[in-house]
């Protein structure tokens, strides 16, 4: 018993450290705490908003979600041995790693390219950390829920959100890669 609330406290403790770091990191990087508005909105819908990625929820929270289920999925089928826990940690990582990049001034110029992101200035820090906690989110979702459930869920994620924005996560990966005009086109509205 002794041993599982020592693992229990250490894993709180690495993960909690991990989400420090991340807000650490981007302080250091210029990104502010909240919106520069000044306000905290629980989410926000306009995808064109000078807000989006400011406040705690918005479209994309869907593709953090799916992050923890593609982290979870690969992890156990390339490591299946490993500790739930440590596939966590390792997810944590890899999703903290992916928000201080997509927060540095070249990700950010990248992102501006595309169709939707024209005045993307990066998140704020609580977004970017609800971002983690969110693919945390999906990581626990995709160890409970069967695979199929999973697959439907990470599916009709992605059709959901591409029909009410013109954007998700295979959209968003596709156009940081390749602009494709036909893509572009359709996201303008055209």
């Amino acid at each position: 018993m002794y041993m599982v609330a020592s693992l229990s406290k250490r894993i709180l403790l690495i993960g909690g450290g991990l989400l420090a770091l991340q807000a650490l990191v981007l302080y250091l990087l210029g990104q502010p705490w909240i919106c520069t508005c000044g306000t905290v909105k629980l989410w926000i819908s306009d995808i064109l908003s000078s807000d989006m990625s400011q406040h705690l929820f918005d479209w994309y929270t869907f593709s953090h979600i799916i992050h923890g289920f593609i982290f979870y999925g690969i992890l156990r089928l390339l490591f299946p041995r490993l500790s739930v826990w440590t596939s966590l940690l390792i997810s944590m990582g890899l999703e903290i790693g992916w928000e201080i990049a997509e927060n540095t001034p070249y990700v950010i110029n990248a992102y501006r390219e595309q169709a939707l992101a024209q005045g993307y200035v990066g998140d704020s820090i609580i977004n970017s950390v609800l971002d983690t906690i969110s693919m945390m989110l999906g990581f626990f979702l995709a160890r409970r829920l069967p695979v199929s459930v999973t697959v439907f869920l990470a599916i009709f994620f992605e059709l959901f959100v591409g029909y009410m924005i013109r954007d998700n996560l295979t959209l968003n990966v596709l156009g940081f890669i390749y602009q494709f005009d036909f893509i572009h086109r359709w996201q303008s509205g055209g």
